[in-house]
């Protein structure tokens, strides 16, 4: 290699390793093990095989090997769990010398462990009304395998669940990894309801705050946001619920826009591309104006 390459190299190399500049305190330097992504893919990929053996993971040809199929995968999925919480629960303790978090990370897992069976139940409401809810689902068995928005539901529930056991950053990043996947952004601090449905998916966002009732069905588009931020004395945005509530059976069209701590009342459906900013009480109807059809004539209108 010439000298002068390696001068190059080495003069940036020293840039890069000072952490002096303003800038670069945005780019904290960490020196414990992170979660590893490859892991928490491992993780979600485990609680699909268990939640729907057969579907994901290796063929069961006989089901009385079900038990021990399962038996495998649990151990797997609690020793990974064990492992990637203790680094999330490092993540925000960097500085901490007297890291304690080693027994809350296995107590953790164990906990998370005695939600599964909770978590398939959930799961398998979610199933039925996007099945009942689609006349081209053929059986519940493709709904599972195919739909999109079976998988960033079923990442969500697992999100919560470690989310509401006080795991910081994991649950950020299983939502994450279904948002990548399927274009279904929802934030693991929303609260869903059973028998949730989301309709083709793409382009759908569920803010941090929402809480969402059961048997409401939402189609692609659908915002459910913010309409502003409130900041503190620092300028800071305060995390205060700031995202809509749907109650129990509502419908929710394409491209609708729900923003702010507005609450749909229950049995309402809410049109496509409408925007919401007020609460809407329950039973109601809401739907955009009408287009307007009028003919133009020798270029009129033009």
């Amino acid at each position: 290699m010439k000298t002068e390459t390696i001068e190059i190299l080495q003069k940036n190399i020293i840039l890069l390793t000072k952490n002096d500049l303003p800038e670069y305190t945005f780019i904290p330097q960490h020196y414990k093990p992170l979660p590893s992504l490859l892991k928490l893919h491992e993780i979600v990929e485990l609680l699909r095989a268990i939640i729907f053996p057969g579907y994901f993971g290796e063929v069961i040809e006989n089901s009385n090997t079900l038990e021990f199929h399962l038996g495998v995968k649990i151990e797997r999925l609690y020793n990974l769990l064990k492992e990637q919480i203790l680094n999330g629960m490092r993540f925000n303790t960097m500085n901490n010398k007297n890291d304690s978090s080693k027994g809350n990370a296995t107590d953790t897992a164990l906990s998370f462990i005695n939600k599964i069976p909770e978590l398939k139940r959930l799961v398998s409401t979610d199933i039925k009304a996007t099945f009942d809810g689609d006349p081209a689902a053929l059986s519940y068995g493709e709904v599972i395998f195919c739909y999109p928005s079976i998988r960033a539901v079923f990442n969500h529930r697992i999100a919560h669940e470690l989310l509401n056991l006080g795991v910081p950053v994991i649950p950020r990043v299983i939502s994450e990894l279904a948002h990548s996947e399927t274009g279904i952004d929802i934030h693991p601090g929303a609260q869903i309801g059973e028998y949730f449905s989301i309709d083709h998916g793409t382009g759908v966002v569920i803010g941090e705050t929402c809480i969402i009732g059961n048997h409401v069905r939402i189609f692609q588009g659908v915002t459910l946001g913010a309409i502003r931020l409130r900041m503190d004395d620092n300028g800071h945005p305060l995390n205060i619920p700031r995202h809509p509530i749907l109650e129990d059976n509502v419908v929710v069209y394409a491209n609708a826009n729900i923003l702010g701590r507005i609450t749909i009342g229950r049995d309402s459906t809410i049109g496509g591309n409408v925007w919401i900013t007020t609460s809407v009480p329950a039973s109601s109807r809401i739907l955009q104006q009408k287009a307007i059809v009028s003919s133009f004539y020798d270029g009129l209108g033009i």
